[in-house]
């Protein structure tokens, strides 16, 4: 049949009411090889992913202990070819920063630099208690500049500002500035004096 006539789809071949699988046209596997390489367009448009994070924080002023009560992720990352699992990359990455800003710290002894806390015992990760429900929007998106399939990087889109939204959203809560994360109890507690 010509091209025109032809329709591929969930891996058949649909022409003149009939439907063939791919795999019985083809007498050997089906490879291709090619690359891209950087246009004119390349210094003229920007081809990022975008995110905007939204948290709310609860914060005790006696202790200091910070609880993030809602995180929202919203990502422009192209075209997604699998929702289920950009969205899935998008909440871990969103976990990590709840770690970053919170309760992950490498501590080294100042007297020869080996690492104290190295097993998790001691490297405190966020838990499932630590981590609320996470919601995340991603926006359809089709980006003709950044390569034929319309698609882009989404690895670590969901960690770039999840830590920042935490610690910005203590500073609104309190009034408090951490720069040196995690913002453990004892810094927070130290502003709130």
């Amino acid at each position: 049949t010509s091209e025109e006539q032809l329709t591929l789809k969930d891996g058949q071949a649909i022409a003149d009411n009939r439907s063939t699988p791919l795999g019985d046209l083809l007498n050997e596997p089906l490879e291709s090889l090619g690359e891209i390489e950087a246009g004119d367009t390349s210094d003229k448009v920007r081809q990022a992913t975008w995110g905007a994070y939204f948290c709310e924080v609860a914060v005790n002023s006696v202790t200091g202990e910070t609880r993030v009560r809602r995180l929202h992720g919203t990502f422009a990352a192209g075209r997604i070819l699998n929702p289920k699992t950009a969205r899935s990359q998008c909440l871990g990455g969103m976990t990590f920063g709840i770690g970053m800003a919170l309760t992950e710290e490498l501590i080294h002894d100042p007297r020869d630099g080996h690492i104290v806390n190295r097993d998790f015992a001691e490297y405190h990760l966020p838990v499932n208690a630590d981590v609320p429900q996470i919601t995340v929007d991603l926006l359809e998106e089709r980006d003709p500049w950044s390569n034929p399939m319309q698609v882009k990087g989404i690895g670590e889109l969901g960690i770039c500002g999840a830590a920042g939204a935490v610690v910005n959203a203590i500073h609104n809560a309190t009034g408090v500035r951490v720069r040196d994360l995690p913002a453990t109890l004892d810094k927070v507690l130290a502003g709130l004096d």
